[in-house]
């Protein structure tokens, strides 16, 4: 009689603790954004990446420019050097390594401004698309919004991707700045 008891009391028990735990929980409500999506979808996010582009296009066609005129000193240094002089030899030498050196710097400077380039254009996107972010879970009754490239996200229902509408909302609040 003493273990029937026990049996009932322990199961009102966890009947009445499952009945509080239900009520106190809520429901959380989360959404994502895709910042990638967001960069390479937005009016300003192509802005950004075609400058991005523009400028790296330039500097691989300054770089192109000295690896052609490194090529044309290693090549004269190569044929004619049975026909120079030990003292027009050095000269060339020198120079083809100044032109390396001027190379190998100005592909550090390029790599260099663009990554701060890239770090400034993306800031400045990224800090005009979070009060959009924010006004639409805010409207929405989102408790969480997560970033789907930053949080490791493995699944999630497509209900609750809320990039397309901070695209639009994103693209009109630049369009109707101009």
């Amino acid at each position: 009689m003493d273990k029937r008891l026990r049996a009932v009391f322990l199961l009102v028990a966890m009947v009445v603790s499952c009945s509080l735990v239900s009520q106190a929980q809520q429901v959380l409500k989360i959404g994502l954004v895709n910042s990638q999506e967001i960069l390479e979808k937005s009016a300003e996010g192509k802005k950004a990446i075609a400058q991005l582009e523009e400028r790296n296009k330039k500097v691989q066609q300054d770089l192109s420019k000295l690896d052609d005129q490194i090529r044309q000193l290693e090549s004269r240094l190569s044929t004619q050097q049975l026909t120079m002089t030990q003292e027009a030899i050095m000269s060339l030498s020198a120079d083809l390594d100044r032109k390396r050196t001027e190379r190998q710097r100005m592909a550090e400077d390029a790599q260099r401004d663009m990554q701060e380039l890239t770090q400034r254009l993306f800031i400045r996107i990224q800090n005009e698309v979070m009060p959009i972010i924010t006004k639409v879970g805010q409207e929405k009754g989102m408790d969480l919004i997560l970033d789907l490239r930053e949080s490791g996200v493995l699944y999630f229902s497509p209900t609750v991707d809320l990039t397309q509408e901070v695209i639009k909302r994103y693209d009109a609040s630049k369009s109707g700045a101009k």
